[in-house]
């Protein structure tokens, strides 16, 4: 009888924890799906979810040199503490909240990459509703009363406008290896930036549709590698190493240097930020111009719905999230 009671809460154990799993990982696919959406930040749903100081501490744990222990793997202490280590570094929560948010991410983006290629006016007009409600309920925790403040606000809206220039942004064209490197490498620091998204800094940049482009790319060169051809996989593989190489440096360098912008500089990084998202709605009102052919009524009657969804999901989440602080 002992030995059964023993069993059953073994079992009982082993289902709590697959369960505690389960859900971080359900909370990472959150973070994902929100991070591909320009607008909706991945690291606000953190902080909602309550994962986002555990994040943090894990990211700022991590160490290279633990590396060092697979070569004596062999060994019972070369595994035992390489456990150690991994265990310190909350390896296993890294493990299953990125699981989550690569899977959402992956699907989310996918979904979003032929929205933007079939639908091109609504799509933006979505974008805008998004980033501009953002802009707005981001304000709330800036002041730009100070000169200096004034000066970064000028410079983040004079720096999205021009960046976001139809003559410089190619809509993904662009999309070169160094490119798409350097775009992964900025778009993880929103991971640590409750508030930003990640996916709106590769709208500014100008590599949305491509970095969305991605997941479904490489699936299609699965399919086809299956079938004996693996052309495309190869070649779909070259922008996917390129821009997971460039989340991965950045995960450890930039995501650092934003993270210390904030502790040091907070009113300034935000007043900036937000500089940026005011300045970027240059790049959704041109491409709803650009895919819209009429008179500007005509624009307005297009734009006007996915404007109001956009702002009003932002505003929604915002509405049942103002007791957490950024």
């Amino acid at each position: 009888m002992a030995d059964a009671n023993a069993d059953a809460d073994v079992d009982a154990d082993t289902d709590a924890g697959a369960r505690a799993w389960l859900v971080v990982y359900l909370k990472g696919a959150c973070m994902g799906a929100a991070d591909t959406v320009p607008g909706v930040s991945g690291g606000t749903i953190a902080v909602i979810v309550g994962v986002y100081e555990r994040l943090i501490a894990a990211l700022t744990s991590i160490d290279p040199r633990s590396v060092r222990h697979v070569a004596s793997l062999h060994t019972a202490a070369g595994r035992a503490t390489l456990a150690e280590d991994l265990l310190r570094m909350d390896a296993p929560f890294l493990l299953a909240l990125g699981a989550g948010v690569l899977s959402a991410a992956a699907t989310i983006a996918s979904a979003m990459s032929v929205a933007v290629e079939r639908y091109p006016a609504p799509t933006n007009a979505f974008f805008f509703g998004l980033i501009a409600a953002s802009a707005v309920v981001l304000s709330r925790y800036v002041d730009a009363a100070t000169p200096r403040r004034a000066a970064v606000a000028a410079v983040g809206v004079v720096f999205a406008f021009l960046v976001t220039d139809p003559s410089l942004s190619g809509g993904g064209d662009g999309a070169t290896p160094p490119v798409l490197f350097v775009a992964g490498a900025i778009a993880i620091s929103a991971m640590v930036l409750p508030g930003v998204s990640g996916a709106f800094l590769l709208y500014v940049m100008g590599q949305y549709e491509a970095a969305t482009r991605i997941p479904r790319d490489v699936a299609g060169g699965v399919v086809a590698a299956l079938g004996g051809d693996v052309g495309p996989l190869l070649a779909a593989l070259v922008p996917f190493v390129s821009f997971v190489g460039g989340a991965l440096v950045g995960l450890f360098s930039v995501a650092y240097v934003v993270r210390a912008a904030l502790e040091r500089h907070r009113e300034a990084t935000l007043v900036f930020l937000v500089s940026l998202m005011i300045g970027a709605l240059r790049l959704p009102v041109n491409e709803v111009r650009t895919n819209v052919e009429g008179p500007p009524t005509e624009v307005a009657v297009v734009a006007a719905v996915p404007v109001v969804v956009g702002a009003g999901l932002v505003f929604a989440l915002d509405r049942h999230t103002d007791d957490l602080e950024y």
